[in-house]
């Protein structure tokens, strides 16, 4: 199975830090954030991997190269303009193929061992998502878990939701067919769930959406503990 790790965002609210660094090489534990992600990619015997690139992407590219220190071999998708999370994805899929394919946003950490995910997606399904409890900072979640493991929208009533982790493995099938060229994930992951075509599953291990100092602090506190 190919992977893809979304890292093409802007970092605005690590600014100024990433005014000059991209955040998937912010430096954790003396290591670029993104190392993780990838040494974890390998370990679950994944070779293949796709970045998708565009602010100083240079800087990725260049730190990073083919992944043959990593054991992995990496391509690039480069985004002269940014086309979000779905359009980012879109954009690679040439260089995925047909076949489903393990996703990473590039701005988290996880313990979450991704030899636990199937090689197949269940039948009839787009996607299956890897979901966490709620962090303080995002209290109301983002989406319900059915018995059968489907994935429901927030219904708004005391329901349990859960909060994506940025894990996920996907079928090319979630993006085509999408008009524009930029488009969020979340607004095909509401299509598929509504149809009943998203799974997910529930892990309890640390996580950290690294989107704020504080939470880049937190992290670095854990990995050097």
């Amino acid at each position: 199975m190919k992977a893809m790790v979304l890292a093409a965002g802007l970092g605005k609210r690590l600014r100024p830090l990433t005014l000059e660094t991209p955040k998937p090489l912010i430096s954790v534990g003396g290591r670029p954030l993104l190392e993780y992600q990838l040494e974890k990619l390998r370990q679950a015997g994944v070779e293949e991997v796709v970045v998708n690139l565009h602010h100083l992407g240079d800087q990725i590219e260049k730190t990073l190269g083919d992944g043959s220190r990593l054991g992995l071999n990496i391509q690039y998708s480069r985004e002269s303009e940014l086309l979000e999370t779905g359009g980012g994805i879109l954009r690679a899929l040439p260089l995925l193929g047909d076949a489903p394919f393990l996703c990473i946003s590039g701005d988290t950490y996880s313990e979450f061992n991704l030899s636990l995910l199937p090689k197949n997606l269940p039948e009839d399904s787009l996607g299956l998502m890897v979901m966490t409890d709620n962090p303080p900072h995002h209290p109301s979640g983002d989406f319900q878990i059915a018995g059968d493991g489907v994935l429901k929208l927030a219904s708004g009533d005391d329901s349990q939701t859960f909060t994506y982790t940025g894990v996920a493995i996907f079928s090319p099938e979630l993006v085509q067919g999408e008009s524009g060229d930029s488009f969020p994930l979340r607004q095909v992951f509401d299509k598929a769930i509504a149809d009943g075509r998203m799974h997910g599953i529930h892990f309890t291990g640390y996580w950290c959406d690294v989107g704020t100092m504080d939470r880049l602090e937190e992290l670095r506190a854990y990995v050097q503990s």
